[in-house]
């Protein structure tokens, strides 16, 4: 007997249809033997629904109701996912994110997990019962529910199986696995059997929507393994794991892109040292996350930066700036407007050169102009104009050789 936790994501869940498949699907686990907890995401399209009429009342709603509101959607789902169980004659019983033991900061719809204790979940498998956990979301100390940011159940999932201690950790969704590359952007990409924490966590930051970015971190920094399958087949998926040598083989493993960037610059900035440092200290005390960063020297020896975030935070950004900017004195901030980032990632670039040379050669020949430029160990990235995206991606991507089967 093993202890396995499930996460079913949005699209799994969508409708009622839906959810007795997945009911179904735990059925069959119990029926094997094993102990299962569930973790479940809002049906697809509520989250959604519930921020479009939070900005119908207010163009910038408060973090702290953003979070009551958006965890009414985990709540809808887990009571329905008991029930179907409850139909099958399978016991089972419901969680919110705080019942769970999820403990968080104070980081209102971003909030990071602090600990998590399981709550009654041991108890409750060992008489027997299914244990439906919300995803997505926990609690402060000062008992504030809080939100883990998009995709945060995948979060929970991970975490919920370090707390655990289970034995297989399975992330359920509306595709097969990992791919070389989105399958709705590129038809011809792969899906990969295995791929390492880094790569993963890689492709997921920069774009790549079959986890989130945080999960991935989690996993690797407490030795989660999990496999991202379809809840639509019974097909295997994509391993996730510690890098083994044989991975080094692959140069690119995958292309990420994306579509939700938006370029602001910051100009006539006092050529000072620290003046960077408050700028960027400002985003941070916002919760805005900064991706790629460049300086450089304008007119009379004033400093202009150029910076990207995700399209979401650009009114806090711009906000945030503004307000730095006040303090020193001087300097404007302009949203210049969105782009596109596109990324190969591999752990076989720590061994092999010439990744860079390929890349702009691949790009150049389909006339895409480079606006920016990142690296890390095991990746690359570019921002292009947003019209350029999806052609970009189809022309990396094969032209690393990723639409032919490894040898």
């Amino acid at each position: 007997m093993a202890l396995i936790v499930q996460k079913y994501g949005g699209t799994s869940v969508k409708d009622v249809d839906r959810i007795r498949n997945v009911a179904q699907r735990i059925k069959k686990t119990v029926d094997e033997g094993h102990q299962v907890a569930v973790v479940v995401s809002a049906r697809g399209g509520v989250t959604n629904e519930l921020v479009s009429r939070a900005k119908e009342l207010n163009p910038r709603p408060d973090d702290r109701e953003m979070d009551m509101l958006l965890a009414c959607g985990e709540q809808e789902t887990i009571a329905l996912t008991a029930m179907a169980l409850h139909s099958l004659g399978v016991p089972a019983v419901s969680r919110l994110g705080y019942q769970a033991g999820f403990h968080t900061d104070d980081a209102h719809t971003r909030a990071r997990i602090r600990d998590i204790t399981g709550g009654d979940i041991p108890d409750r498998l060992s008489e027997g019962k299914v244990v439906i956990v919300a995803g997505f979301q926990g609690k402060t100390e000062e008992g504030e529910i809080t939100t883990l940011g998009r995709g945060g159940s995948d979060l929970s999932a991970v975490a919920l199986a370090a707390g655990l201690k289970a034995d297989v950790c399975q992330i359920y969704t509306d595709v097969e696995g990992v791919y070389t590359a989105d399958p709705r952007v590129v038809p011809n990409a792969r899906k990969i059997q295995e791929i390492s924490y880094e790569e993963m966590l890689e492709l997921a930051s920069m774009g790549s929507k079959v986890m989130q970015a945080r999960a991935v971190e989690f996993s690797q920094k407490h030795n989660v393994i999990f496999e991202v399958r379809s809840s639509f087949n019974h097909n295997p998926g994509t391993i996730v794991k510690a890098e083994v040598p044989s991975m080094e083989d692959v140069v690119v493993s995958g292309v990420a892109l994306d579509q939700n960037q938006a370029k602001i610059a910051v100009s006539d900035l006092p050529d000072l040292p620290g003046t960077a440092a408050k700028v960027f200290q400002a985003l941070g005390n916002a919760n805005v996350m900064v991706d790629m960063i460049v300086q450089n020297i304008g007119r009379g020896g004033a400093a202009n930066l150029t910076f990207t975030v995700s399209k979401d935070d650009v009114p806090r950004a711009v906000e945030a700036v503004e307000n730095s900017l006040a303090a020193m004195g001087g300097g404007t901030v302009n949203y210049v407007g969105d782009i596109a980032k596109v990324s190969v990632v591999g752990v076989g670039m720590r061994s092999h050169a010439g990744v860079a040379a390929t890349l702009f050669s691949i790009l150049a020949e389909h006339e895409v102009n480079i606006q920016m430029i990142t690296t890390s160990e095991i990746r690359i990235s570019v921002a292009i104009a947003l019209e350029d995206a999806v052609k970009a991606c189809q022309a990396v991507h094969d032209g690393f050789g990723l639409d032919k089967q490894p040898d």
